[in-house]
């Protein structure tokens, strides 16, 4: 009887229970949360880096950490490759104020917080602790007036500048010297074979770029200069049309073809960086002849760009190099594919482009006038020069610094000083070049094959045409030389061709046909992917990354 009352008791607790309406509780056990995935610094993407400040898995501060400690790894130890000349020693203090910008008011733009490394022809002010010299010990110490146009929209766009980058000095116009060789910085060498030439003259900004020891930089072209260290380091790479950007704080050679661009690990990065970097600017009167806005060149970056263009090939100008030409074919081939029409399409005078010293007339009388104005332009100059006469002599008086052996030559520096400004030679030279390049040459080949652009191979005499005209070139990386070529020398100390080393492909137009080039390079760039078939050689590749930073 117990049990049954126990029985009852039970059943009627049971049916108490039922007749409350209680809540159902569901019990889920909390998502585990994805694992943070940090970009890999030898490839991360402006995007990318974008994506993970916004995100706070990491910080400016983080990223310039980073890249110091991947430039100490590389630059002067292990390969030596002197891509750098010097840091920013402001550049944490940069970063740190731009992390808390960005916590308070959100980002600038698409470079706030993103490191950028200049080739050090472009001018900082000296009290941000760092030097312009143009690789010249003739220059250290020297105090500009003010920050180059170009760092200006940077700093507007809130980007950290982050050092400055080892070139061939005085941009490869003192003499016949290597690439990649200056006074201050030595010989700068490639990542992708062991002492292989990086080209000059941007040649710190294109082995920095290579291997990510900034996530941005930028170069300068008066005749190759970034065309050529982004074909051989493996880049994506920017030489716009005279007058796009400006030039003012830049140390010259020639008003009438200095260009600055960006050097990067992809189209999207340069679209991103000349976007921001473009636009008139007073002190560089060639920038007010340019369109009334600016592009946005981020809006060219179109994988069908090619489809249904017309694209030339100047054949008198391609490199009879048997991989580079077979690595061309092929890429022509992929042109196709992309929906254009290729034509043989050679420009009228090219035999006359190729024969002509107008080029040199042309550079030898305005590096003269233009470099002496910036000897005296600046400020203070402790080594005392103050013209292209008194740097000759510094030379000669400092064989230590500037003329170890086999690196006396200055024939460059000698031939120019001794010309004699501008006279009738000097406007009949620049004439025939514009009418040579411009008339005569791009515009007359386009037009009497209706074609978009030209493209060609970027090694060569590609570069020669845009320059005398200011026109405009996108490098895309093209192929690499093969493990059995023969090694040859490139100086004293570099060696080209060698196995592994990168070359690119270049494609041309007319004035302001920059937004249409990014557009046929971008899907070129997209469907082949050549960049990520190939790395530097092992030792060249820094180790340090992100979360080495963090976790300290």
């Amino acid at each position: 009887m117990a049990r049954l009352a126990i029985v009852c008791v039970l059943i009627s607790l049971a049916c108490l229970v039922q007749s409350f309406s209680l809540p159902r509780v569901s019990l889920r056990l909390p998502r585990a949360k994805k694992p943070i995935v940090l970009p890999d610094l030898y490839e991360a993407s402006v995007p990318e880096l974008q994506a993970g400040l916004a995100a706070g898995h990491f910080t400016s501060v983080d990223l310039v950490k980073a890249y110091f400690a991947r430039i100490d790894e590389v630059n002067l130890k292990g390969p030596a490759l002197r891509a750098v000349l010097e840091l920013n020693p402001t550049a944490l203090k940069q970063a740190a104020l731009l992390d808390l910008e960005r916590k308070v008011k959100g980002p600038r733009s698409a470079l706030h917080g993103i490191p950028v490394l200049l080739k050090d022809n472009i001018a900082t002010v000296a009290s941000e602790g760092m030097n312009t010299t143009a690789g010249s010990f003739s220059l250290l110490g020297s105090v500009v007036p003010r920050d180059a146009g170009v760092v200006t929209r940077l700093r507007k766009a809130g980007a950290i500048i982050l050092g400055k980058a080892n070139l061939s000095e005085f941009a490869h116009f003192r003499g016949n010297l290597p690439s990649g060789w200056s006074g201050r910085g030595g010989q700068n060498t490639n990542a992708y074979f062991p002492n292989a030439d990086p080209c000059g003259s941007s040649s710190g900004s294109g082995v920095a770029a290579s291997i990510g020891l900034a996530a941005v930089t930028l170069g300068t072209e008066t005749d190759g200069s970034i065309t050529c260290p982004s074909s051989n380091n493996n880049l994506a790479g920017i030489k716009p049309t005279l007058g796009l950007t400006s030039r003012a704080g830049v140390i010259p050679i020639s008003a009438n073809q200095d260009t600055v661009g960006p050097m990067t690990r992809s189209l999207t990065d340069a679209a991103i960086v000349l976007s921001l970097i473009a636009g008139k600017d007073p002190n560089d009167n060639f920038t007010l002849a340019q369109p009334p806005r600016v592009p946005d060149f981020t809006k060219a970056l179109n994988k069908n760009a090619l489809k249904g263009k017309r694209i030339g090939v100047p054949r008198l100008f391609t490199d009879s190099e048997p991989n580079v030409s077979a690595a061309f074919e092929q890429a022509l081939a992929t042109i196709r594919s992309l929906g254009a029409t290729v034509v043989d399409a050679d420009l009228p005078d090219a035999r006359e482009i190729l024969r002509s010293n107008n080029e040199t007339i042309v550079l030898d009388v305005d590096f003269k006038v233009q470099l002496d104005g910036w000897y005296q332009s600046l400020i203070k100059n402790p080594s005392g020069v103050r013209s292209l006469a008194d740097l000759i002599k510094f030379n000669d008086d400092h064989p230590e610094l500037e003329e170890p052996p086999n690196f006396e030559d200055q024939s460059e520096l000698i031939e120019s000083e001794a010309t004699t400004g501008f006279n009738s030679t000097y406007f009949a030279a620049l004439a025939a070049n514009h009418d040579l390049g411009r008339t005569r040459g791009i515009d007359a080949v386009l037009k009497a094959n209706k074609l978009d652009a030209l493209v060609l191979p970027a090694t060569g005499f590609t570069t020669t045409a845009p320059a005398i005209a200011g026109y405009p070139i996108i490098t895309v990386p093209l192929g690499f030389y093969p493990d059995n070529v023969t090694i040859g020398s490139a100086g004293p100390l570099t060696v080209y061709p060698a196995p592994g080393v990168p070359f690119g492909l270049s494609f041309l137009g007319t004035a302001f046909s920059d937004f249409d080039l990014i557009g046929f390079g971008f899907a070129y760039e997209q469907k082949t992917k050549t960049r990520l078939a190939r790395k530097a050689f092992p030792a060249a590749i820094p180790k340090t990354q992100l979360k080495d930073v963090i976790k300290h």
